[in-house]
């Protein structure tokens, strides 16, 4: 993800100027980076480093999802939408 894509993902759901530590902000910013990385696995399928490292990020952005679920239920479906990201059950 190159520098103008990413401040555009910050500046586009930060709560305030210079906010890049809310929790929808590292969820946005998670999401992008495991879009690329998808597309980069499905040429390099025996890529393993990288698979890895695409769970982690899975699973710290869940992780994230759950807290925010929990915080600001509002908030939490507001970004599943935009990010298309499924709902936990």
């Amino acid at each position: 993800m190159d520098k103008s894509k990413r401040n555009e993902i910050i500046a586009k759901y930060a709560r305030k100027e210079g906010d890049t530590g809310s929790p929808e902000v590292q969820i946005a910013l998670l999401s992008g980076r495991i879009l690329e990385l998808t597309e980069h696995l499905k040429t390099n399928k025996k890529d393993h480093s990288t698979r890895r490292g695409l769970l982690a990020m899975v699973s710290l952005r869940k992780k994230l999802l759950a807290y925010l679920m929990r915080e600001n239920l509002a908030k939490y479906v507001e970004l599943t939408d935009e990010l298309g990201i499924r709902r936990a059950k």
